[in-house]
């Protein structure tokens, strides 16, 4: 079967959606498909469609959904469709959910977003994430990972402020992987590390090499504001690094809702005395290693890939 998979996010990018566009194509061929991955439709050939982002996507779901009526339409909901344009934009985002045969979901709380006549269509994928060895982190300093580009959504400084001005005896270092979507949010990581000894800005690096930091760093912090089912988690929960995370829907509906590591969204203190919690109390910090260990089932290759076999043959395509 051949399957066009559109993404908004251009090659090359290192943009979540253009991963998890790459991942997915990965999968589909693997499961015996001709995978054509492109950022728009233009009346190409193709025996169904897999769109992600509803409301960026959504002229190209329109017009395959015109020209190919008899064949399936999937749609996966980004954090941004779910959390910002289905409120500040709902048109293209609604009409993308009518229109879908599937909706693809990244976490398990993503049917709520969706119109109660539709939430039939919707079937959670979690991202998946390659094991990883861990690495005895080093003594000198407690390692803080941030992995978000800078840009609003991803409330990028939040771990920076939260560790000004800490007691001398503390040994928390935030380091922060990822790009700057604006000049302004670039001057805004250097000024918070000229003031911040504590803060480091890496720019954004390759995804080999982020693994690595995740197998040597302490603690994954996710500071969003909104996410869709962010595959930092799924990497994190696979290299055994625990995670801290704003309490949002997208990070609630990967680690569950009475997982100890949130903090409300926006709150530097609270994620300060989370952060310093986790780095003094040995058994705080053991009990998120064990949380996120019990979540790991479920995010293997293997069950990713037979969620894709499933839908797929859901829809008589496989």
């Amino acid at each position: 079967m051949r399957i066009r998979l559109v993404t908004p996010a251009p090659p090359r990018s290192r943009a979540g959606n253009r991963a998890t566009a790459a991942r997915w194509a990965a999968i589909l061929r693997g499961l015996g498909h001709r995978v054509d991955i492109s950022v728009d439709y233009a009346g190409e050939s193709a025996d169904l469609m897999v769109a992600l982002h509803a409301w960026r996507s959504a002229d190209a779901i329109a017009r395959f959904a015109a020209r190919r009526p008899a064949r399936p339409l999937v749609v996966a909901l980004t954090g941004t469709d779910a959390y910002r344009f289905i409120h500040s934009d709902p048109a293209p985002t609604l009409r993308s959910i009518v229109l879908a045969d599937r909706l693809v979901g990244l976490h398990d709380l993503i049917g709520d977003v969706v119109p109660a006549e539709h939430r039939g269509k919707v079937r959670v994928i979690h991202q998946s994430a390659r094991p990883l060895a861990r690495r005895s982190p080093v003594r000198s300093s407690f390692r803080v990972c941030v992995a978000g580009h800078l840009r609003d959504e991803k409330d990028p400084l939040r771990p920076a402020w939260a560790v000004r001005d800490l007691p001398p005896a503390s040994r928390l270092r935030v380091e922060h992987y990822g790009g700057a979507h604006t000049p302004e949010w670039a001057d805004a990581a250097r000024a918070e590390m000229a003031a911040n000894p504590r803060y480091r800005w890496h720019g954004e690096i390759g995804h080999d090499r982020l693994r690595r930091v995740y197998a040597s760093a302490h603690l994954l912090a996710l500071p969003s504001r909104m996410e869709g089912g962010a595959n930092v988690i799924s990497e994190a929960v696979a290299a055994g690094l625990p995670v801290v995370a704003s309490r949002i829907a997208g990070s609630v509906g990967l680690l569950g809702a009475d997982y100890p590591g949130y903090y409300p969204v926006g709150d530097a203190a609270a994620l300060r005395a989370l952060l310093l919690r986790a780095e003094s109390d040995r058994a705080f910090y053991a009990e998120l290693e064990s949380r996120c260990a019990a979540r790991r089932p479920l995010f293997t290759p293997e069950r990713e890939r037979a969620a894709w076999e499933s839908l797929l043959r859901e829809l008589g395509a496989a």
